[in-house]
């Protein structure tokens, strides 16, 4: 943790909070804060800054002195369509997203995906995990999550609006293509720099069918080169060639 997120109910008043949950063990057992210790802050989708600590006991933290007049880094102009992964994979994903800066994160249905997947808690707990993430990057400002059961409505009804307004790629492995797409490289560092929009389906691949309309809908299909991976190993070098 290189910053720790307060939260509004935090607060005490205008200038000092008190802190009790996973945040107040982390202190004690990783930070080994004192009274008087400067602890790096940052208020939940506001600023970054420092607080100072008043007192620590296993009862409760509490910060005073608290300054936060530092902006958070850049976001990633990025929208990731990412269908749902097995919720080990996805606990993973949600906190490398929210540290490399993806704002706007669209979970979405696929033939390979595991119905029971959506019966996950994980999805529910996505901002505890995005949190994690968001203070290890020091970072304030929380990704959007939307969920999209329903994988036809979504590619014929949203989807070709957000391609209208952003370059859109779907992540593909240009051997399995059955047909000859004007396939992207990722090797070509141009570009993903001009990407908007990436979609990346769920282990085992999209099926043709559903390769067929995510690029009726305005996605042009993204070569990752010879080498076939995870899904949270795609998305980070992706993201990276993005940044």
């Amino acid at each position: 943790m290189n910053c720790l997120l307060l939260k509004p109910d935090d607060f005490i008043d205008a200038h000092s909070v008190k802190i009790c949950d996973a945040r107040l063990n982390h202190c004690l057992t990783v930070l080994k804060a004192q009274p008087g210790d400067t602890l790096q802050v940052g208020q939940i989708n506001g600023k970054l800054g420092s607080a100072t600590v008043r007192t620590i006991n296993s009862s409760g933290l509490v910060l005073d002195k608290i300054n936060c007049d530092q902006h958070p880094p850049l976001p990633l102009d990025l929208t990731l369509v990412l269908a749902l992964p097995r919720p080990k994979a996805l606990k993973r994903i949600l906190r490398n997203i929210a540290e490399c800066g993806v704002k706007k994160l669209i979970l979405i249905n696929a033939y390979k995906v595991e119905k029971s997947y959506w019966q996950s808690p994980v999805i529910d707990e996505a901002e505890y995990y995005f949190s994690q993430g968001l203070e290890q990057a020091k970072d304030t400002i929380f990704p959007k999550l939307q969920i999209e059961q329903r994988f036809k409505p979504f590619v014929e009804d949203t989807l070709p609006s957000l391609c209208e307004r952003h370059t859109a790629f779907v992540a593909h492995p240009k051997q399995k293509s059955h047909q000859q797409h004007n396939f992207a490289s990722i090797y070509d560092l141009n570009v993903l720099k001009q990407a908007g929009v990436i979609v990346i389906g769920p282990e085992g691949g999209f099926i043709p069918y559903e390769v067929e309309k995510l690029i009726a809908a305005g996605c042009r299909p993204l070569d990752l080169g010879e080498r076939i991976y995870r899904v949270e190993n795609a998305i980070s070098r992706i993201v990276h060639h993005c940044l």
